[in-house]
């Protein structure tokens, strides 16, 4: 089957002394590593998604900022495309769509942050136009998150976020199960 690796938005304001700094992020970038290392190896397609704010109001991922730029962990090789975004879905007037069609990609490999927003939001609109989805759920990263007194965290976010996608848009499995399938 035709496969892609998309990495969402793994940017430096998720990172620590980032704007937006996430729980996992190093870790998750690091698997997201190794998976886009095994891409890069098995001549699968690469997709980097970079989210750039254009809200008046965003607060991170800000035009010309150190912040914006894709970390260094998983940096773009040459050659390798870069989409820029400007809404928590991927696919939402970008050119994701063309590049999957141009390479007759059916099945998509999902590492990026963050879990429960723009990983979430691609998962589910991949699932709607009838794309196959794989998450490596320990290559993405979540921040705690709060409504009214309650206070929810990082882990718990991420966990509840992976099973959601996991229950119907998305086999949610570890990187190292990616690897083996890959190598097998």
């Amino acid at each position: 089957m035709n496969t892609a690796l998309i990495l969402i938005d793994i940017q430096n304001d998720y990172f620590p002394k980032g704007r937006m700094t996430l729980d996992g992020a190093p870790e998750a970038a690091a698997n997201a590593a190794r998976l886009l290392e095994a891409a890069r190896s098995s001549g699968l397609p690469i997709c980097h998604i970079q989210h750039i704010s254009t809200r008046k109001s965003a607060a991170f991922f800000l035009p010309g900022t150190e912040g914006m730029q894709i970390n260094a962990a998983v940096a773009p090789a040459a050659g390798e495309p870069v989409i820029l975004k400007h809404y928590p879905n991927s696919f939402r007037e970008t050119s994701l769509p063309s590049f999957l069609r141009g390479r007759d990609i059916k099945r998509l490999i999902i590492v990026g942050m963050m879990s429960n927003m723009c990983v979430d939001a691609t998962v589910r609109a991949a699932f709607d136009m009838g794309y196959e989805s794989i998450v490596a759920h320990d290559a993405c990263a979540a921040r705690a998150l709060k409504l009214g007194e309650r206070e929810v965290s990082a882990q718990d976010v991420h966990v509840s976020f992976m099973a959601a996608l996991g229950s119907v848009c998305a086999r949610v499995v570890s990187t190292d199960e990616i690897l083996a399938e890959l190598a097998g």
